[in-house]
């Protein structure tokens, strides 16, 4: 890795880095010693970006920094193709078209050296499982997740078994053949996973769950924290 990329992934890790970063943690991620890191960090801070923390400490990016989002490295761009692959192969059409469309303006910025690591990228996804389709638009849930709306369900089991369901929706997971919807369920008091393929009907109420942003998620973590291993 060239110096300066070097000096350009230390600052997108302490970008994205809440905690301070120790310089032994930035040198094994970045697969360097800890002296070069020391250097680099010191070459960073001469050249006024706002890095606070010492030697020992650790190293922390200042919030207000400002750098081009679109400095991307042939790495980051393979990420991101391989991500738009995924999301482009799977049955939401309105995220797969999203997907196509974040790559088409990536492309349309980024230096034209680069632009080959987009159009002939060397990594890339298998063909998406064959399977019977969701028969509903997802986009009712997002908006729900985004809006901290609640839903109502008419949900069939495994077994064939109709309910209706009021649920708190937290995320969409998506797996190889089919996509989860996660919610907290007012008829069972405690978070599920709903497939949508077996969801019949979904409506969005004006009721909002109450909390504030960000709370339903973080219940949800310390719920599959807790009960790992149950679906």
């Amino acid at each position: 890795m060239r110096p300066t990329d070097r000096l350009f992934q230390i600052i997108q890790i302490l970008r994205r880095s809440s905690h301070p970063k120790t310089a032994a943690a930035l040198a094994g991620e970045l697969g360097v010693s800890t002296r070069t890191i020391y250097r680099d960090i010191a070459d960073l801070i001469g050249q006024r970006v706002p890095i606070e923390g010492e030697a020992g400490f650790g190293y922390l990016l200042a919030s207000d920094y400002d750098m081009p989002p679109l400095m991307l490295t042939p790495n980051e761009i393979e990420a991101a193709v391989l991500g738009a692959q995924w999301v482009a192969s799977r049955s939401d059409t309105v995220l797969a078209h999203a997907a196509r469309d974040l790559m088409a303006k990536i492309a349309a910025v980024i230096p034209a050296h680069l632009r080959p690591f987009i159009a002939e990228p060397s990594v890339g996804t298998r063909p998406a499982i064959g399977g019977p389709g969701d028969t509903i638009d997802t986009s009712i849930f997002r908006t729900a997740i985004r809006d901290s709306r609640k839903l109502r369900l008419r949900y069939r089991s495994d077994t064939g078994q109709d309910s209706e369901r009021i649920v708190w929706p937290a995320m969409l997971g998506y797996a190889e053949t089919h996509c989860l919807l996660i919610a907290w369920c007012e008829l069972r008091h405690d978070f599920r996973h709903f497939r949508l393929d077996r969801i019949i009907e979904a409506e969005s109420l004006e009721d909002s769950n109450g909390l504030r942003k960000g709370e339903l998620r973080r219940r949800y973590r310390l719920w599959r924290e807790t009960n790992a291993g149950i679906s």
